[in-house]
């Protein structure tokens, strides 16, 4: 095995690791969502307690969406396709035939994965960080929030990150150990797509490194068993 294969390998694993990383915290952060702050947060205004509705109104998702949706397309399509097809490539060596030829389409489609699923990591890295940096520094109007009755926030456009801390800067009269340990996750998976994307990044420039030593030799059987 030469020392590109062995590191595309690692690569591979590091990145089927570092997606599930990703896939969890979004899914933890959707069921907390769900689960817990769906019952919405008491808050102190003056002398008296108001009740402020877990989610706003308009509530941003698609960031989540989308970085879910790279993990979830790195993990199956790019770590267990990539064992599957590196496999299926070296199992089918000496064969010829059908065999052969359906081996190596797989791994040739994989290749083309690796080069599409980097660009929607690259994609999800950058939607989701300028969508939460337009958004941030946003606060919530009290007054407004204490005469809503448990209703939805309905000012502005929220990214779970954003809203929730907002929600920080009230006068919280509980909760907010959990709002911060929860948001502490929203931010991770954030920030997670950065090692996601280098890792990405090196794992299709080895896989197109490997491909083309992979083919040098093959041709250099071929060229030795003609003559």
């Amino acid at each position: 095995m030469s020392r590109v294969s062995l590191a595309l390998k690692v690569a591979i694993g590091l990145l089927m690791v570092d997606s599930i990383i990703e896939l969890s915290f979004v899914s933890s952060m959707v069921g907390w969502i769900h689960r817990r702050a769906s019952q919405g947060f008491l808050f102190n205004l003056g002398d008296s307690t108001f009740l402020l509705a877990g989610e706003p109104l308009n509530i941003m998702v698609d960031q989540g969406h989308t970085s879910n949706g790279a993990a979830g397309t790195a993990f199956v399509l790019i770590g267990l396709g990539g064992i599957i097809a590196l496999t299926l490539r070296s199992w089918s060596r000496n064969k010829s035939g059908g065999v052969a030829a359906f081996s190596q389409w797989v791994y040739y489609l994989w290749l083309l994965l690796t080069v599409l699923a980097f660009f929607l990591t690259t994609g999800a890295l950058g939607y989701v960080f300028s969508v939460t940096n337009a958004h941030e520094g946003q606060t919530i109007d009290t007054a407004l929030a204490a005469g809503l009755n448990g209703d939805r926030y309905p000012l502005d456009s929220w990214t779970p990150q954003n809203w929730f801390s907002a929600v920080l800067q009230l006068d919280l009269v509980d909760a907010r150990g959990d709002i911060q340990s929860h948001l502490s996750l929203m931010r991770g998976w954030q920030y997670n797509l950065i090692p996601m994307f280098l890792v990405q990044l090196v794992v299709t420039v080895l896989a197109w490194w490997e491909f083309l030593s992979w083919r040098r030799q093959t041709r250099n059987v071929v060229v030795h068993e003609e003559k």
